[in-house]
């Protein structure tokens, strides 16, 4: 039996997990005139659990979780209907630490669920200073689950970018308490908002870099795009599928649009991160960036001092988890330094609940430095993460 990797190699990062938010996230914490606004959950019409907020804004389910409570995995769901069968890991320190050993990662990135993955979902809010309450007492989570972490667990900020004055303390806020990173919409524009290369958004690139703060584009942190993309009739897990195949190729315009818009040219030393989006398909996007470079841009050029591939290697990263192809054929075309690990945990397709035999049977072919460097290394200082405990 081949040992696993992690058990001697290398200290395991994992750049994309969830957090199931518990059901009091927002009513435990938020003033006594707001709590019957906050998000809270409550059987819907069927009798599952949903989130509700502003007392009637339905917000959808718990979080996309099919890790059960018995430590199986309830394939084929969207998620489980209430929080009683769901494992405790996906919600609370303790059990995420104890399945963090099971599962031999090291440290953990942590995404929200209820949110959205760019914050976007407070967006179905008329009420901006409600919205502004649930951005805070999200991160006020945040900074008690890392602190409670013990150096393992770092959730990421979400951003109000609906108020730019209001991003910018609570990026500062966030980077005083420790927190490694924020989530960003990809689509601002579709929310009446400025295209994320427009001058509206100067304070917070600049900020950002300044901090040295990670900007985390997470596939679906935006509008649902991918309802565009699908063709009609399917049943609800041939639907999931098709929504998860189609978010990586959303992202194909995100990453398209980094490079092309000149916004890495005016922000060279700050990094963005294209999450959960897989690697294997963005070595053709770099291939025909750099064709249509050529044939199609000889006179607009101005603020694109670099080719874009030099760009992509000096400033976006990406990461997987199931792919077994791109692992040993696209990271040397990305570069060594851009790929990083993830299990996507408590998602549908999470690495759960053996991970290591993917790490061992994929990563285990690769350059012990490379490998070092998917794992561990990148993710470190991406995220400037402390030593691992």
């Amino acid at each position: 039996m081949t040992q696993p990797l992690a058990a001697y190699d290398v200290p395991v990062i994992d750049v994309d997990s969830h957090y199931t938010e518990p059901p009091d996230l927002w009513t435990s914490r938020a003033p006594a005139s707001y709590r019957e606004r906050m998000p809270q959950v409550r059987p819907n019409k069927d009798g599952d659990e949903h989130w509700y907020v502003d007392q009637d804004v339905d917000f959808g389910p718990l979080g996309l979780t099919v890790v059960k409570s018995d430590g199986s995995k309830e394939y084929g769901a969207y998620s489980l209907p209430t929080f009683e069968e769901m494992s405790a890991a996906a919600s609370y320190p303790g059990p995420r630490l104890e399945m963090l050993d099971h599962l031999g990662i090291s440290q953990q990135i942590i995404y929200p669920n209820v949110a959205g993955f760019g914050s976007h979902r407070f967006m179905m809010l008329q009420d901006s200073e409600l919205r502004n309450l649930c951005a805070r007492i999200y991160n006020d989570a945040a900074i008690e689950l890392q602190e409670a972490g013990k150096g393992r667990l770092f959730p990421q900020a979400v951003t109000p970018f609906w108020d730019i004055d209001e991003c910018l303390r609570e990026l500062r806020r966030m980077k005083d308490a420790g927190i490694t990173g924020i989530v960003m919409t990809d689509t601002p524009e579709l929310f009446r908002l400025p295209y994320l290369h427009e001058p509206h958004w100067d304070p917070l690139w600049s900020t950002c870099q300044e901090m040295g703060i990670p900007v985390n584009f997470h596939v679906g942190a935006g509008q649902n795009l991918w309802q565009r993309m699908m063709w009609k009739g399917y049943g609800p897990q041939r639907n999931l599928a098709a929504i998860s195949v189609s978010l990586f190729m959303i992202q194909c315009k995100t990453i398209m649009n980094l490079i092309l818009s000149g916004l890495l040219d005016r922000y060279p030393n700050l990094n963005f991160v294209s999450v959960e989006s897989g690697i294997g398909w963005i070595p053709f996007l770099l291939e025909a960036l750099e064709w249509q470079y050529d044939e199609t841009i000889p006179d607009e050029r101005e603020n694109l001092s670099l080719r874009p591939k030099e760009y992509f290697q000096r400033q976006v990263y990406a990461s997987f988890w199931f792919e077994q192809w791109g692992p040993l054929h696209a990271i040397e075309e990305l570069g060594v330094d851009n790929v990083m690990f993830e299990t996507d945990f408590p998602h549908p397709t999470c690495l759960y609940p053996d991970a290591q035999t993917q790490i061992t049977e994929t990563l285990g072919q690769l350059d012990p430095t490379v490998r070092r460097k998917v794992l561990h290394d990148t993710a470190k200082r991406v995220y400037n993460l402390p030593p691992a405990p």
